[in-house]
């Protein structure tokens, strides 16, 4: 489902990990308006190279069998869609280290510090994120 993207974006949102996923699949389960929101060439759509360490550490595994492609080339994902990305910084990871939560998901946490510094809503369906003053869209 690649997007045409015009000129500059004026909403920015990270993909879950499931809503990435979701959205390659075309699964019902991605809310319609997250479906909406992803599809509208206005959105700056990202994926953080968290989604892509939690697809390829699952998918070896064997908890994503159905990933396989995706395991193997993530950037590639990433790009058809006109999808952008985002590293994993030292700083990105200080602040997924000093979370005071009791979650102990590695990818969520970094998913959490990353949104909060760069100010990026969430395309998920974890209320997790509704307890760290960020943006959750679903």
């Amino acid at each position: 489902m690649p997007r045409s993207r015009p000129g500059a974006s004026s909403v920015r949102v990270l993909l879950d990990t499931h809503a990435f996923l979701w959205w390659l699949d075309g699964d019902p389960r991605l809310s319609k308006r997250a479906r909406r929101l992803i599809s509208d060439s206005d959105t700056d759509v990202i994926v953080s190279a968290a989604s892509a360490w939690e697809i390829s550490t699952k998918h070896r595994l064997g908890k994503l069998p159905g990933a396989e492609d995706v395991a193997r080339d993530i950037v590639g994902c990433i790009a058809r869609q006109q999808f952008s990305s985002l590293d994993i910084t030292t700083h990105h990871a200080q602040r997924a280290g000093g979370l005071n939560i009791a979650h102990r998901d590695p990818f969520d946490r970094m998913l959490i510090a990353q949104a909060q510094m760069e100010d990026l809503a969430v395309i998920s369906n974890e209320a997790l994120f509704d307890d760290f003053g960020i943006t959750r869209i679903w």
